[in-house]
């Protein structure tokens, strides 16, 4: 069996961006764990902003990959954009790199860093602007403003996910799911 450099490469890079994040990263220390010449990674990557995207694209199929997994075709807008936002924002704050990514674009504001939390902020509205965008074609909600709306609707399910839990108990699915039908979906709804 032949040695995949590139993916090697790859692997330790995620590793690496996993455990000690982008800035404390180094070629040399992604060539070690790989195995392979500081070199080598240069004949794949120009340079570690490169590697880093390669890397975070990963992340990015997965969670477009996960979104995909819990649509039900039969289900309502509302409960497939429950099922969506809620693995999507599960596996943000599960996933050992998000949460290191996370944590460097809030702390220490790094560009590269942002710039790809930016991508899966707008990967994640993009999934919920397409959902709304299909339930006013399908004369189930009420024509918005699908950038406003996916924009609202994501920062108040963040918001019970994660801040509710800052100073509360942790809701449960079912209370978000609950909460979210109540106060975002009944508002969207034509037969109201």
């Amino acid at each position: 069996m032949s040695f995949d450099r590139k993916k090697s490469i790859l692997k330790s890079a995620s590793y690496s961006f996993e455990t000690f994040g982008y800035k404390a990263t180094t070629m040399e220390q992604v060539a070690k764990l790989a195995k392979v010449s500081k070199g080598t990674i240069y004949n794949f990557f120009k340079n570690k902003d490169e590697l880093f995207f390669e890397v975070t694209k990963e992340l990015l199929m997965e969670m477009k990959i996960t979104a995909e997994k819990v649509i039900e075709p039969e289900a309502s807008f509302g409960e497939n954009t429950h099922r969506i936002l809620f693995a999507l924002l599960e596996l943000r704050n599960t996933s050992s790199l998000m949460i290191k990514l996370i944590h460097e674009a809030n702390y220490f504001k790094t560009p590269s860093v942002i710039q790809v939390m930016d991508e899966l902020d707008n990967m994640i509205i993009t999934i919920v602007k397409e959902k709304l965008q299909l339930a006013i074609d399908r004369k189930k909600i009420k024509p918005c403003d699908t950038e406003i709306t996916s924009f609202v609707i994501i920062h108040f399910y963040y918001s019970l996910l994660f801040d509710w839990q800052q100073k509360n108990p942790p809701l449960s699915k079912e209370k978000i799911a609950n909460l979210f039908q109540q106060f975002i979906v009944e508002s969207l709804l034509i037969n109201n």
